[in-house]
């Protein structure tokens, strides 16, 4: 019997060391006391006065004390389920999940190939997309929908999303009102707002302001969130040489005080809410002013960002599969097969954005598919080796012999599902049997495959009287916003 035994179960990469990750550290806590961060939130500012921290107007100069009783009450571990209350996604070390991305201005039809503005329609294709997809763990709205009132939007993408599909929803919300309503609109599917904060199926992503600042916005729904016990993943998003310095590590620290100052006030506002670490550090190209998607600094900012994550033991937030391609093409495939994969070996909790090109403006619905296929790829690498005595398989070895061959053998029927990667849409064809299937390209092939899951993939329904309550709120939002406008 053998003990004691270590076993790599997992592929990893990083990219610092620990005494790189206690520097980042201390300097943000020295920035963070220094410096201080811009609120613009009442009662965030109040929290903070009365914790400790030196405000002077919106001002906050927070004390390292504070930061490290906030990073001490986070939750090392949050959990989403499906919305029947199933567990689907642990964040926690090594369990890595993929999804879409949120809104984007455009999206390629599936019919013309021409880039336009989405309509709901889209969010609830994408939602269906998502459903049907067995490599894509998570939901994001992946447009804005322009077809209905723009301030209600977001409530009406929620909406799509919670009617198309049983996985777990990442949203935004515009606004407190807007949170409000989304979070009835989850209760309402859970079953009651106490099964829905003991089994959440979604968590809010807000974002502070570029460098040091947290909007009124952001902040709100950061207490909203923390008081309802709904997971708040508050993402950071410096652009290189814009919004934080051109240097790597010095954009980290923006990045990382921006997180841990809004750490601070989600504590503040109820110790133990879920919280989640995360962002990403985009370059901003010095030759055309675009935030890139798909350089790969920016693959070294997001894993350099979920690094602190797990130095901090926090769920982390990221980004991949996204392109700086404007079409669906070689280039697209390149760049997201890429940060996929380094987003993976880098072990970011929550990995959204499959499905964008278009420097993060587009989305692409076949372009989501050859994501999904990728990660399906990914999460096989990752895996790493199993040497247990059932996988080396010695005495079926010394049965078959030299110059056998395994495949009529029942360790190989047990086996072969779990240890192999079947796609289904990449070419595992030869040439002949290519051509026999009409010779399609990879982007064909997408479409039709895209267009047969939405015309055929039927995703579980909630109850008609649950359905008809949602979408009550859906339109008293609508009345309110355009009382309003």
């Amino acid at each position: 019997m053998h003990v004691n035994n270590l076993f790599q179960s997992t592929l990893g990469l990083n990219v610092m060391t620990e005494d790189q990750l206690q520097r980042v550290h201390h300097a943000t806590l020295d920035i963070l006391k220094r410096v201080g961060v811009k609120i613009y939130e009442p009662e965030s500012i109040e929290l903070l006065q009365g914790a400790g921290a030196k405000v002077d107007g919106e001002l906050a100069k927070i004390p390292s004390w504070l930061v490290e009783q906030a990073l001490e009450s986070a939750p090392s571990v949050v959990s989403l389920s499906t919305r029947d209350g199933k567990a689907a996604l642990t964040m926690q070390k090594d369990n890595i999940y993929y999804g879409t991305g949120s809104e984007v201005n455009f999206t390629i039809d599936l019919k013309s190939g021409e880039r336009r503005k989405p309509v709901k329609l889209d969010n609830c294709n994408a939602a269906l997309l998502v459903d049907a997809l067995e490599n894509t763990d998570f939901a994001m709205s992946l447009g804005v929908a322009t077809d209905v009132p723009v301030d209600a939007s977001d409530v009406h993408q929620f909406e799509a999303m919670l009617l198309n599909t049983t996985k777990p929803i990442l949203f935004t919300a515009y606004n407190a009102r807007g949170l409000e309503h989304i979070i009835e609109m989850a209760a309402l599917a859970a079953g009651g707002k106490d099964k829905l904060r003991e089994r959440p199926n979604l968590a809010l992503y807000a974002e502070p302001s570029s460098p040091l600042m947290h909007s009124a916005e952001a902040l709100e729904k950061t207490l909203i969130c923390a008081a309802e016990g709904i997971p708040l993943i508050y993402a950071t998003t410096p652009m290189l040489g814009a919004t934080a310095p051109v240097t790597l590590g010095g954009a980290l620290v923006v990045a990382n005080a921006e997180i841990l100052s809004g750490l601070v006030v989600h504590q503040l506002k109820s110790k133990g809410a879920p919280f989640v670490y995360g962002g990403g550090i985009p370059p901003m190209h010095m030759g055309t002013s675009i935030c890139s998607y798909g350089a790969p600094e920016r693959d070294r900012g997001c894993i350099a960002l979920v690094k602190m994550s797990q130095y901090y033991n926090l769920p982390s937030f990221t980004t991949a599969g996204c392109t700086d391609a404007h079409t669906f093409d070689q280039q697209a495939g390149m760049e997201a097969g890429f940060n996929l994969l380094a987003a993976g070996l880098g072990g970011g909790n929550l990995i959204h954005n499959l499905g964008y090109i278009g420097v993060g403006m587009t989305s692409c619905l076949e372009h989501l598919l050859l994501c999904s296929e990728a990660v399906g790829a990914v999460k096989n690498l990752l895996r790493g080796v199993d040497v247990s005595e059932e996988h080396l398989a010695l005495d079926l070895i010394e049965a078959i012999g030299p110059g056998g061959h395994f495949l009529s053998e029942q360790h190989t029927m047990e086996h072969f599902r779990e240890e192999l990667y079947f796609p289904q849409t990449l070419n595992r064809k030869n040439y002949e049997g290519g051509l026999a299937d009409g010779g399609l390209t990879f982007g064909e092939a997408a479409n039709v495959r895209v267009n047969e899951i939405l015309q055929n993939h039927k995703p579980a329904q909630l109850p008609a009287d649950i359905q008809k309550e949602i979408k009550k709120i859906v339109s008293r939002r609508d009345r309110e916003v355009n009382r309003d406008s």
